[in-house]
């Protein structure tokens, strides 16, 4: 390793700060914030010693729940030799923490924690370095235990990591070349250590975006109709009548067709925007329920080949084949509490509070609808309700900053429900349709599927409104389009053929990503057909999956739903019964882009109502290298809740009723390791 002497490293001044590859420079806790992204080529960046030899690490991913904050302290402790109590990190700033890019698609752990290992080994190194010199002795004989570096055998000969560079700063070109350690030590990573966000969340004493508040603000509500039409027609305001809350104190705001109330009291804001009378110009340009899926399919040709293998005109030999039609209309986010947000806007410069999940990127569109350069805005992150996906944390964002310049005040805006529901970007709807045959020994022939659905939207309503800005799609994207690793990427099948159909999206309700964009509509028409394929063979469910399983990661997920549910092979619907109320259970795959799912579900259904009521889920996952178990049993959780209180909405065949909202009480975890394959965890 290059050696670093004391002289040369404190020459610089200031706190350790580690530069993690391709992302920018971050100084000590303490600096004084200047508009990020700092430098991404030099080390000093997000982990600070301080003289206490404690560590603050900073990362630009936001906590949504899924325990990253204390994922990834995990990683940087077990490269430091710093145990829980010694690391902290803070809130996403673009004024303080680097650009990651934002928190989706388990990002934060499949891209962050590579990234703080090396940084936290290299820091590492480069504190050996430093406590050789200071105690004379070959780095090879030193070890370390919570920050104390002594020698080996002789505590007596000892320093600390506050003592050789606490609350001092040096600057030293990141190579990514240190080493790290062998996953046969570690005493951190891959222990389930609780997550340090819920203590106070138990307690209720944490500080949501609800409750952040600035001097001198004042409330503010949007004022738009109770529902959204055709995204391309926005909203048009024909009249205002302001004599309407003329004895409520509270002033409306307005630019172009963007319209607010603001008031020193949050209820007059509240009163104000529900008696504002307003004549809005809504053209009804959408197809409604009944004929959403009919216009989506006979939308213009804008198709695209995902997948070509072979040829599925093999369909004509097969002994069994079966044709199957999902219909997944439009998911909601519907946090608990609808999104909020609070700014101060001056003439030169913006402070955002709000729950972006990506915060450079909320950045950027702010300073283009306030008309700012992208550094004289600063945005930082606050805990909101929580949302796996885009709901109208960024729309109520761009509203607040809005709404601060024309009222010259800090306003915090809070949607209210039929603002976040109405407004909300859902998760697009979509068309599928599959044809699946096998042979006569069981093995998968051929596979063709059409999807249809649209992209997501570019341009918050809030900026619609205010400058006028026409809708516009995202770029084409895999989350968006129809996933070649859940439409029969789970076996191995000769024959395949997938077909993407982009409907255009502006002629519909405003989309964008929701959990496991898409996924769930996929996954179910996918694994209906295999279903059905199945019991055309005369084949028990798991047994056909295994047989045409495409590899050893999925056979793994597949056999530990399995045996966590206590499969017993059948045929299905082998055994119809006559009674009222009757019992079944499936089985299938899943996946989005990164970890690997199987899942059995047990259900009851009454034969005479249609009522279907879930009795037990057994879920496994396969999530590659698991720093934390817990956090990954947590997900398991909430991918099995999810479908089940939404299940009526992902897939429709026939009419059912209402489903229940149930609980899953008492989860039984099996954890098991996988070898090559990553690690893989059972829930029942």
């Amino acid at each position: 390793m290059n050696a670093i002497s004391r002289r040369s490293l404190l020459k610089a001044g200031g706190a350790l700060v580690i530069s993690f590859p391709f992302l920018p420079e971050l100084l000590a806790q303490t600096r004084t914030p200047q508009p990020g992204p700092p430098d991404a080529k030099q080390i000093d960046s997000w982990i600070a010693i301080h003289a206490d030899n404690t560590a603050t690490l900073f990362i630009g991913f936001a906590e949504l729940g899924q325990g990253c904050s204390t994922a990834l302290l995990q990683v940087a402790a077990e490269e430091l030799d710093l145990s829980m109590a010694q690391v902290n990190t803070v809130r996403p700033d673009t004024h303080l923490t680097p650009n990651q890019g934002g928190t989706y698609s388990s990002q934060a752990i499949r891209r962050g924690s590579p990234q703080v290992q090396r940084a936290a080994a290299e820091a590492r190194q480069a504190l050996l370095a430093l406590a050789a010199e200071r105690l004379q002795l070959p780095v090879t004989s030193l070890r370390v235990e919570n920050g104390i570096v002594s020698g080996r055998g002789d505590d007596n000969v000892s320093t600390s990591y506050g003592e050789l560079i606490g609350d001092q700063q040096f600057k030293l070109a990141f190579t990514g070349t240190a080493p790290v350690k062998d996953t046969a030590s570690y005493q951190l990573v891959t222990k389930p250590i609780p997550r340090n966000d819920i203590p106070l969340k138990a307690k209720g004493t944490y500080r949501y975006m609800q409750h952040q508040r600035l001097p001198g603000m004042l409330h503010g509500r949007i004022v738009r109709p109770r529902g959204q039409g055709a995204y391309k027609d926005g909203v048009q305001i024909v009249k205002v009548d302001a004599a309407s809350i003329g004895k409520i104190p509270a002033r409306i705001v307005r630019q172009g067709n963007f319209l607010g109330v603001v008031a020193e009291r949050e209820w007059d804001a509240v009163r104000a925007a529900q008696q504002l009378k307003v004549e809005w110009g809504q053209p009804a340009n959408l197809p409604g329920n009944a004929k959403l899926f009919q216009r989506m399919e006979a939308s213009p040709p804008d198709e695209r080949i995902v997948r070509n293998d072979g040829d599925v005109a093999k369909i004509s030999t097969a002994a069994a084949n079966v044709e199957f039609t999902g219909y997944a209309p439009y998911q909601a986010h519907v946090p608990f509490a609808p999104n909020c947000a609070l700014a101060d806007v001056k003439d030169d410069s913006a402070l955002v509070l709000c729950s972006s999940q990506d915060i450079y990127g909320t950045r950027t569109s702010i300073a283009a609808l306030l008309g700012l350069k992208p550094e004289q805005v600063r945005v930082q992150y606050h805990d909101g309700a929580g949302t796996f996906g885009h709901s109208c944390w960024n729309d109520v964002a761009m509203a607040a900053a809005l709404m601060s310049k024309l009222a010259g005040a800090p306003v915090r805006v809070q949607f209210m429900r039929w603002d976040e529901h109405g407004w909300d970007t859902y998760g697009p709807a979509h068309l599928g349709k599959v044809q699946a045959s096998a042979d006569a020994s069981g093995k998968l022939l051929t596979y063709l599927y059409h999807g249809w659905q649209h992209h997501w939207s570019l341009i918050e309503t809030s900026e619609q409104q205010g400058k006028g800005t026409p809708a516009a799609e995202w770029p084409a994207n895999p989350a968006m389009q129809i996933n070649p690793l859940v439409l029969g990427g789970q076996y191995r099948i000769p024959n395949v053929k997938l077909v993407n159909h982009h409907v255009p999206g502006v002629d519909y309700l405003r989309g964008a990503w929701l959990r496991s964009p898409l996924d769930l509509a996929f996954t179910f028409v996918s694994e209906q057909a295999i279903d059905d394929l199945a019991h055309s063979l005369m084949r028990d469910p798991y047994e056909f999956r295994k047989l045409n399983i495409a590899d050893a990661r999925w056979e793994g997920v597949l056999d530990a739903a399995a045996k966590a549910a206590n499969w017993r092979p059948r045929v299905a619907a082998s055994t119809l019964s006559l009674e009222p109320v009757v019992t079944g259970r499936g089985i299938g795959l899943g996946t989005h882009l990164a970890s690997w799912g199987g899942a059995v579900a047990d259900i009851e259904v009454n034969r005479k109502t249609g009522g279907v009521r879930i009795l037990h889920l057994y879920g496994s996952i396969d999530a590659g290298r698991v720093v934390n178990p817990s956090n990954v049993e947590n997900q398991i959780v909430g991918q099995l809740n999810q479908p089940h209180v939404a299940r009526r909405s992902h897939v429709r065949r026939k009419s059912r009723d209402q489903p229940r909202l149930g609980r899953l009480s008492d989860p039984a975890f099996q954890r098991s390791a996988a070898g090559d394959a990553g690690d893989r965890a059972a829930h029942r």
